[in-house]
């Protein structure tokens, strides 16, 4: 990939347990979710050849998500959790994709549904159901504040289960 592509991976985070009592921001990844998590990883590690910059939601689920999908990965970058992601609708995702440096060719978002999802079809105008710990795989040319409406390519679309 050259320095004017870009690369973002959409990741919903995995499936999540609904314990009682515990707010929806707390609430952790059951053990599907880590089975489906780990699996995500190793697809990650499959069929990319790096991770420049993580960009994830401070919810326990989307948190728990990335620290199983890099545990998979021979040098995953550091994450940033960024509290606009949490619970987004896809305006703030795409402004949040918006202002990524351009330093970086590839970059993950980890959040949350329905924005996840509907930033995909905003973004490649294709639908694509972002089920618990789909991955997303959009592309285009420019810089990240390019990134607009039908801008972008979808490349791929799974659902790694564990």
């Amino acid at each position: 990939m050259d320095d004017s592509q870009r690369r973002l991976v959409l990741l919903r985070h995995a499936k999540s347990a609904w314990p009682d009592g515990v707010p929806d921001r707390q609430r952790p990844l059951n053990a599907r979710g880590r089975r489906d998590a780990t699996a995500v990883g190793q697809w990650l590690r499959a069929n990319l050849d790096r991770l420049d910059l993580v960009a994830c939601s401070p919810a326990q689920r989307a948190r728990e998500t990335w620290a199983l999908v890099a545990a998979e990965l021979a040098d995953p970058p550091q994450a940033t959790f960024d509290d606009d992601i949490y619970g987004a609708p896809p305006d703030v995702l795409v402004d949040v994709v918006g202002d990524l440096p351009d330093n970086a060719t590839t970059a993950l978002l980890v959040g949350h549904n329905p924005g996840i999802q509907e930033v995909v079809e905003l973004l490649s105008g294709e639908e694509a159901e972002m089920k618990t710990a789909a991955v997303a795989v959009l592309t285009w040319t420019g810089c990240w504040s390019d990134v607009a409406a039908h801008a972008a390519s979808l490349r791929d679309h799974v659902a790694p289960r564990g």
